[in-house]
C-alpha cells in the first residue's frame, strides 16, 4: 500500500512570518548572502531613514547589497515582527511589520511574491532617546505643589517668543510659513527643536488667503490632513481656500509653533568654520541676523511664479497677471479675458470668470491631462483615502505607509489599470472635450495625474465642472498655438489669428524650489544642490537619469544643513516625519551617515 504524504499549506500569516524571521537572522549574523536569496529577481527596498540616514530606494539584488554593507553595522536591526494578519492579494502576500535599530523604532511594509520578497518598505517611527512629546509623553501642564517662582504655561510662552531669535538662537529656521512649514514646525515642536517659521505674509493663512476666490482643494479630506490635529469629521470633503486658511491659522496657535509673521528673508549663507546659518531677515521693520544650525525651505512647490516673457508686453493698455496674483472674477464683467495655460489654475480661473459674465479664452499650448474629480475619488484615491478605507481600519497614517511603499518605478504599472478604467468610465467626456479641440493626454506613459505631478509638478487638471464649458464652447478654446506677439488692445497668436484683450492671465505654473535658494543664499548654492522635485523619468519635464526618488525633498542634499520640504498636503504631513527626525537626531549629536546622497544631474 503506498504511503500518502500530505503537504500542509502555509497561511499568508505563517508565510510572512517564516520569511521575517529567516530575514532577521540573517542580518544579525550579517549573512548577506542569505539576505540576498530572500528577495526575488526583481526586487525593492525603499528605505527611510532606518538603515540609510536618507529617503533612498535600492533595485535589484546588487543595490541591495551594496546597501547593506555600507549600512548594517550602524544600523544594527533587530526584532522583526510581524503586525497583525498577513493578507492575500493574488500571488502577493501583503504585511505590516515592526522592527527597532541601533537608535530608532521602526515599522515597515512587505509585499511577497512566490514567498520571495518583492517590494519592502522600512521606516523610521521614533527616536528610542527622544521621543515625541505626545500620549504616554504628553506634558503634564498643571505643575501640582508650591513654588515661589511657578511660571504659568502663559508667561512660559511669552518668555520663549520674547527669547528665541534674540537671546537665544534657533536651532533650525524654516523659510516659508504655508501648510509645509506649519507641519513641519508642529512635528519639530513635538521633538522639542527650537525652530523659527518665517512668513513675509501678515497672518498665517494667508498664501491660501490671498489666492483667486474660487480655489478649493481639488483633492479630498481624508488625503489631506495635518499632522497630530487631523480634520473634524464635519469638514468638507473639498475645502474652500479662506477656510483652509483658516485651519492653518488655528493650527499654528495651538500647537505653539513659534511663527514670525511680516517678516522677511532676505538672504543666507552658511559659515562652514562655525557649522551655522546666518539669516538675515526683516521683521517688523527690524533687521535681525538669525544664526540656526539648520535651514529648510519650505517655500512650496506654488513658490516662484513663472511668467513668461512676451514681445510688446510692456505696451499692453489691459491688465496681466500671474495667476498666483488674480483677485477673482468681479471686476472683469464683460471684458474680454485671456488665461494662457490649460492646467488646474487656468480652469478655475476661466470657469469663475464665465460665471462673472467675462468674454473668456483659454489658449492651450500643449497637451493636459484631465481628470474628472468623481473618477479620481472613486477609482484612484478610494482604496486608501475614503470614508470607506477609514471604516476598513486604514487610517490615514496607514494608507500614507501603503502609498510609500510601492517603490516609484512600478507605481506606473500600479497607477495605470485605474486610470484605463477612468477612460472608460468617462469615454464620453473625453471624446466632447476632444471634439472642441481640447488635446489630451495621460501622461508619456499614461499613467495618469499622480505620476504627473511626481515628474514634473504640472500638466493637468482635475475636473470639478469646468470641463463641461470648454466642451460647450462656453469658455473659447484656442489649442496648439503660442503667443506671437502682445499688441496694445489684442494678443497675435503663432498662426497669425487675433485675440482682442482687456485682461492676460498667466496660468503659467511655478519655478523650481531652488530658484528661491538662489535669491537667497547664492546661485552656486543653487547649482551645488541642483533641480528639486522629477524623479528622472526621461519624460515631458522631467530628463534622465533615474533618480528612484524625488531629487532634494526631504532628504540631505549636497548643501551641508540645507533641506526642501514642499509638496502636496498628503506629503507635507507624511514627509515631515522624516524630515523632523533627521534634524532633531543631528541636534542631538546622533551618528547620521548618509548612504545613497543623489548626485546633481541638473541644475535649476
Amino acid at each position: 500500500m503506498s504511503k500518502i504524504t500530505a503537504q500542509v499549506q502555509q497561511t499568508p500569516t505563517e508565510t510572512v512570518q517564516a520569511w521575517l524571521q529567516d530575514f532577521d537572522t540573517a542580518l544579525q549574523t550579517q549573512d548577506i548572502e542569505r539576505v540576498l536569496s530572500l528577495f526575488g529577481d526583481e526586487c525593492y527596498w525603499r528605505d527611510f531613514l532606518t538603515f540609510t540616514w536618507n529617503l533612498k530606494t535600492c533595485e535589484g539584488k546588487d543595490e541591495i547589497q551594496a546597501m547593506l554593507n555600507a549600512t548594517l553595522n550602524n544600523a544594527q536591526p533587530t526584532d522583526w515582527q510581524l503586525e497583525g494578519e498577513a493578507t492575500e492579494n493574488g500571488d502577493i502576500y501583503d504585511a505590516w511589520f515592526t522592527f527597532n535599530t541601533a537608535v530608532a523604532r521602526g515599522k515597515g511594509y512587505l509585499r511577497l511574491k512566490e514567498g520571495k520578497c518583492w517590494t519592502l518598505l522600512t521606516t523610521m517611527q521614533a527616536l528610542n532617546d527622544y521621543p515625541e512629546q505626545c500620549n504616554q509623553h504628553r506634558p503634564k501642564g498643571a505643575e501640582h505643589g508650591a513654588n515661589k517662582q511657578r511660571e504659568t504655561w502663559l508667561e512660559s510662552r511669552e518668555r520663549e517668543e520674547a527669547e528665541l531669535g534674540y537671546t537665544q538662537q534657533p536651532y533650525c529656521v524654516i523659510i516659508g510659513g504655508g501648510q509645509g512649514g506649519i507641519g513641519l514646525g508642529a512635528r519639530l515642536r513635538q521633538l522639542g527643536v527650537p525652530t523659527i517659521i518665517i512668513e513675509r505674509n501678515e497672518r498665517a493663512g494667508d498664501s491660501w488667503r490671498k489666492r483667486y476666490k474660487s480655489l478649493c482643494l481639488h483633492d479630498p479630506v481624508w488625503y489631506d490632513h495635518l499632522p497630530y490635529i487631523p480634520f473634524p469629521d464635519n469638514w468638507p470633503v473639498f475645502a474652500p481656500k479662506d477656510k483652509v486658511g483658516d485651519w492653518l491659522e488655528m493650527y499654528t496657535k495651538v500647537m505653539e509653533l513659534n511663527y514670525w509673521s511680516s517678516t522677511e528673508c532676505q538672504n543666507a549663507s552658511y559659515d562652514e568654520a562655525a557649522g551655522e546659518w546666518l539669516v538675515k531677515v526683516k521683521r517688523n521693520g527690524e533687521e535681525i541676523t538669525l544664526r540656526p544650525k539648520q535651514l529648510v525651505m519650505a517655500t512650496g512647490m506654488s513658490g516662484m511664479p513663472n511668467v513668461p516673457k512676451f514681445p510688446g508686453a510692456e505696451n499692453f493698455a489691459g491688465e496681466q497677471q500671474h495667476s498666483s496674483q488674480h483677485p477673482g472674477p468681479d471686476a472683469y464683467k464683460g471684458k474680454k479675458c485671456v488665461i494662457v495655460g490649460s492646467n488646474n489654475s487656468a480652469h478655475d480661473i476661466a470657469a469663475a470668470l464665465w460665471e462673472h459674465d467675462a468674454d473668456v479664452t483659454m489658449l492651450q499650448r500643449s497637451s493636459t491631462h484631465i481628470v474628472k474629480s468623481d473618477s479620481l475619488m472613486e477609482e484612484v484615491l478610494g482604496p486608501l483615502y475614503s470614508e470607506e478605507a477609514v471604516a476598513n481600519g486604514l487610517t490615514h497614517e496607514k494608507a500614507d505607509l501603503v502609498f510609500a511603499s510601492i517603490p516609484y518605478k512600478v507605481l506606473p504599472d500600479f497607477q495605470r489599470p485605474a486610470f484605463e478604467a477612468i477612460k472608460k468610465r468617462d469615454a464620453e467626456f473625453y471624446q466632447k472635450l476632444e471634439s472642441a479641440g481640447f488635446m489630451l493626454d495621460f501622461g508619456d506613459d499614461e499613467s495618469g495625474l499622480f505620476l504627473k505631478y511626481l515628474r514634473r509638478g504640472s500638466g493637468y487638471y482635475i475636473d470639478v465642472g469646468a470641463c463641461d464649458l470648454v466642451a460647450s464652447g462656453d469658455i473659447k478654446l484656442r489649442s496648439g498655438v503660442g503667443i506671437e506677439h502682445i499688441n496694445p488692445h489684442s494678443i497675435t497668436l503663432t498662426d497669425g489669428s487675433e485675440l482682442d484683450a482687456d485682461l492676460i492671465i498667466y496660468a503659467t505654473g511655478y519655478g523650481s524650489m531652488n530658484g528661491w535658494a538662489a535669491r537667497l543664499i547664492s546661485q552656486e548654492v543653487a547649482d551645488k544642490v541642483g533641480k528639486c522635485w522629477g524623479l528622472g523619468s526621461d519624460t515631458t519635464k522631467d530628463p534622465g537619469p533615474w533618480e528612484g526618488e524625488l531629487r532634494n525633498m526631504w532628504k540631505p542634499t549636497q548643501q551641508e544643513a540645507l533641506w526642501f520640504h514642499g509638496g502636496n498636503l498628503h506629503q507635507s504631513r507624511h514627509y515631515s516625519r522624516y524630515l523632523a527626525l533627521q534634524l532633531k537626531a543631528r541636534m542631538e549629536g546622533l551618528d547620521t551617515p548618509v548612504y545613497g546622497l543623489q548626485p546633481v544631474h541638473h541644475l535649476g
